[in-house]
C-alpha cells in the first residue's frame, strides 16, 4: 500500500522525468539542464519556503506549473496582447491534462486532479488562498531567477512595467517575501524605480 507521502514522491518523479524531455537548457556548473524541470525544482524550493505547510495538491500544482511547457510555443500564436493571453490560457489548460493524467496513474482521485487543474488556471485568484500562493510562489521564482535575464533583452521602461505587473498579481506575504530576495544593487535600483514609496526595499 502507498501512503500519502510515497504518492506524492512518485507524483513528482513523473513531473520531473516528463520535464527532464524539454529541449531547451540551462547551464548549471557548466552542465545543460532541462530549463522546465530546474524551473520545477525552485518553485517547490520557493513553495517549501514561503509556506512549509502547503499541502499535497499545492505542492503538485507548484512542481507542475510549466509541465511540458515546450509543447505550445508563444510562436504559436499572434505577438499581441490577446494573443499572450490565449497562450497563456493555452498552457494551464496543457499543464492541467498531463498533471491529472500522472495523478489518476498513481491513484489520486478526480475531486484531487480536478483540484490541482483549478490551481493550474488560477481561478478564484484573490479569493483562494493556494490559487493565489501558487501565484505568489511563480512571481518570487520569476523575480530571483529570471528578471535579470528580461533585464538583459528589454529596455528599462518595459521592465518597470514587468515588476508593476507582478508586484500586483502578489498577495501582501509575497510582497514581505520578495523584499528579502538577494537582488543585487543594478536589479535594486531597477525595482526602486518601479514601486511606489511604500513598496521599496530597505537597505
Amino acid at each position: 500500500m502507498v501512503n500519502t507521502d510515497q504518492r506524492l514522491q512518485l507524483v513528482f518523479s513523473a513531473i520531473d522525468k516528463l520535464n527532464h524531455e524539454d529541449p531547451n537548457t540551462t547551464l548549471v556548473e557548466g552542465k545543460p539542464v532541462a530549463n522546465e524541470w530546474l524551473y520545477g525544482q525552485r518553485m517547490s524550493a520557493q513553495l517549501a519556503a514561503f509556506r512549509p505547510d502547503a499541502d499535497e495538491l499545492l505542492q503538485i500544482a507548484v512542481r507542475a506549473q510549466h509541465i511540458g511547457r515546450w509543447k505550445i510555443p508563444r510562436s504559436d500564436y499572434p505577438m499581441d496582447r490577446q494573443g499572450y493571453k490565449r497562450w497563456r490560457t493555452d498552457l494551464a489548460r496543457l499543464h492541467g491534462e498531463i498533471t491529472g493524467k500522472l495523478m489518476s496513474e498513481h491513484g489520486y482521485a478526480e475531486d484531487d486532479i480536478t483540484r490541482v487543474a483549478d490551481l493550474l488556471l488560477k481561478r478564484n485568484l484573490k479569493r483562494d488562498n493556494d490559487a493565489q500562493t501558487l501565484e505568489d510562489i511563480a512571481c518570487l521564482v520569476f523575480l530571483e531567477f529570471y528578471l535579470a535575464d528580461f533585464a538583459n533583452k528589454h529596455a528599462e521602461d518595459k521592465l518597470i512595467d514587468i515588476i508593476r505587473k507582478t508586484w500586483n498579481k502578489m498577495s501582501e506575504n509575497g510582497h514581505k517575501a520578495a523584499l528579502q530576495l538577494p537582488f543585487d544593487e543594478a536589479m535594486l535600483t531597477l525595482i526602486g524605480k518601479a514601486l511606489t514609496p511604500g513598496d521599496k526595499p530597505v537597505h
